[in-house]
């Protein structure tokens, strides 16, 4: 059984149409990296999966249920950290969790979940007083009461620090590893590709690629680049004409030989050789996510870890 499935999706809001005709399958176990630039149907998704908005057209599947016949019966089983959540300050973080627990209808220890998101030693202050990134821990450990079945995850790295998304990742990980799925919405590029299992990217309401990062980068033919260090730059025409060589730039003394095919690289290294120059250092870079998603949605990535840590403080 899939975790979600949709066929044929759409979603119009009069003359617009957010979401159009997306068939998406997510495995059980998996963690889904979902992306795309505003405005490309991301949310309008997300909030159909939920039940918060209906479909135009289309079926979808949560675990096997209809949201819209049954929506109790998928609720019980998703842990949800919307991307505009709203706490009250008033209260504290423990009363936080217990609230959710009530609501799941499940027994929690909110001590063990608090500690788990880095806030035990606030366990008692209200939340009127948290910064960003406390806010946004506290909200994660409500996702996780009663060990849903499902995770969505929207934005889960906003408002942390360097040292709290890799936490989030590492949480993220171990509710994968413990059986659950994992659909996580992000603006971070660095985020999705050190956690996600799969891809997919959403550009004007269409799903236009669903893969591995690196099945991405071969379904471009992005490849990658060797990174060739020389005592003397050679003359390069001898490695542009290797078959799988798409070009060769010299930065300094380094020779860098974007490669389609995996398999030159060692005739690189051979003909970099034959030029009369000496190999010092070799290195490959490859195509990073960000660049995947400007080239699949001809959008500049929105976000960085830097920017998405920048200016909180997380007390």
């Amino acid at each position: 059984m899939a975790a979600i499935e949709t066929t044929a999706l759409t979603k119009e809001y009069g003359d617009v149409r957010a979401v159009d005709g997306l068939s998406l399958t997510v495995a059980e176990g998996e963690i889904f990296g979902f992306l795309g630039p505003n405005g490309a149907g991301k949310s309008t998704t997300i909030n159909i999966l939920l039940d918060y908005v209906r479909p135009t057209s289309g079926k979808v599947s949560v675990l096997g249920v209809d949201p819209q016949e049954r929506p109790q019966a998928v609720r019980g089983h998703l842990g949800v950290l919307p991307e505009g959540y709203a706490l009250y300050d008033r209260l504290s973080a423990r009363k936080h969790l217990r609230f959710a627990a009530e609501m799941e209808g499940v027994d929690t220890d909110p001590a063990a979940i608090l500690d788990r998101v880095g806030i035990a030693d606030d366990a008692d202050r209200a939340v009127g007083g948290f910064s960003k990134g406390m806010t946004q821990r506290l909200a994660l450990g409500m996702a996780l009461v009663g060990e849903p079945d499902l995770l969505i995850l929207d934005e889960p790295s906003s408002g942390l620090d360097p040292n709290g998304a890799r936490e989030m990742r590492e949480i993220v990980r171990e509710e994968r590893d413990r059986g659950a799925t994992v659909f996580f919405s992000s603006h971070v590029m660095e985020q999705v590709e050190a956690v996600c299992d799969r891809v997919g990217i959403m550009n004007d309401g269409d799903l236009v690629a669903v893969d591995t990062v690196d099945g991405l980068r071969g379904r471009l033919g992005t490849g990658s680049t060797l990174v060739v260090t020389v005592d003397t730059v050679p003359d390069t025409s001898g490695v542009e004409a290797i078959d799988g060589v798409t070009g060769v730039a010299v930065r300094g003394d380094a020779l860098r030989v974007s490669c389609t095919d995996p398999g030159v690289k060692a005739a690189v290294i051979e003909r970099v050789g034959a030029a009369g120059a000496t190999v010092r250092d070799i290195d490959v870079e490859e195509a990073s996510l960000e660049d995947l998603f400007t080239e699949y949605t001809g959008a500049t990535a929105p976000g960085s870890d830097s920017d998405a840590s920048a200016g909180v403080t997380e007390a």
